[in-house]
């Protein structure tokens, strides 16, 4: 199966914001969708939105997690970087071990070279001033500048795994920003960013009128008669005083 991520979704989700995701999520039963311990790592990166690619990591072992290993062409890690796929973002599942390197800055150049969305791991990354220079999103829980075999197997790509706790499948959309990353269920993707653009709307809104010394209560969240006097400013062109709101 490959999911096919719409240009007009993509744009939606890359303005919304990881909370404004997970709340929409909650309001249908979703609470453990959340990258917990999972930051950027700069501040100045872009928005990151795209199906999941996955890599799972699990404790090297020192008979087989060799230097020389590492360096086949048939090395799992290695065959991530070529083969996630334009457009999506690299999951990389640690077990939340930051002993070794998930990647490292040339794995992160080839990464952006091809055009892949971003790179998230529940781990770290060596050489993260590089990574920060090379511009593609990145996350990761803490660096991790020793070498990947000392810690770190490569046993599957593209699987279903565990990130920050989190269940991510593939073709699951990846969404981070300047707080951290969201997964959602692929199914539930377009009716997510839909709800969660109109949150947006809303709290633009909401904003407004706290500016002007509104009380939240009655306003957020959302009533139904805050969301007519909402109707009413979006048909009156959103102006920024209210007065002539009906």
């Amino acid at each position: 199966m490959t999911f096919e991520l719409s240009p007009a979704t993509r744009a939606k989700l890359a303005k919304v914001g990881s909370a404004n995701v997970a709340n929409a999520l909650l309001r249908r039963g979703f609470r453990n969708v959340y990258l917990l311990g999972v930051q950027p790592l700069s501040m100045d990166q872009g928005p990151m939105v795209g199906p999941a690619y996955t890599l799972r990591f699990m404790p090297a072992r020192e008979d087989i997690d060799t230097m020389a290993n590492y360096g086949r062409e048939d090395n799992l890690h290695r065959r991530a970087i070529e083969e996630c796929p334009t457009g999506h973002v690299l999951v990389i599942d640690t077990g939340n071990c930051s002993r070794a390197a998930a990647a490292g800055d040339l794995m992160v150049a080839r990464l952006r070279q091809r055009g892949v969305a971003g790179v998230v791991t529940d781990g770290g990354y060596r050489d993260t001033p590089s990574i920060r220079h090379i511009g593609l999103p990145a996350y990761q829980r803490q660096s991790a500048p020793p070498a990947t075999p000392i810690a770190l197997h490569p046993v599957e790509l593209n699987g279903p795994i565990g990130c920050a706790g989190v269940a991510v499948y593939p073709d699951d959309v990846v969404l981070g920003d300047g707080e951290g990353v969201v997964v959602i269920p692929w199914a539930l993707v377009e009716p997510i960013a839909d709800e969660a653009v109109d949150a947006v709307e809303y709290e633009a809104f909401a904003e407004l009128q706290i500016a002007q010394g509104r009380s939240i209560f009655g306003l957020f969240p959302a009533t139904p008669e805050s969301r007519k006097e909402y109707d009413g400013w979006v048909a009156a062109g959103r102006p920024i005083h209210m007065e002539n709101v009906k």
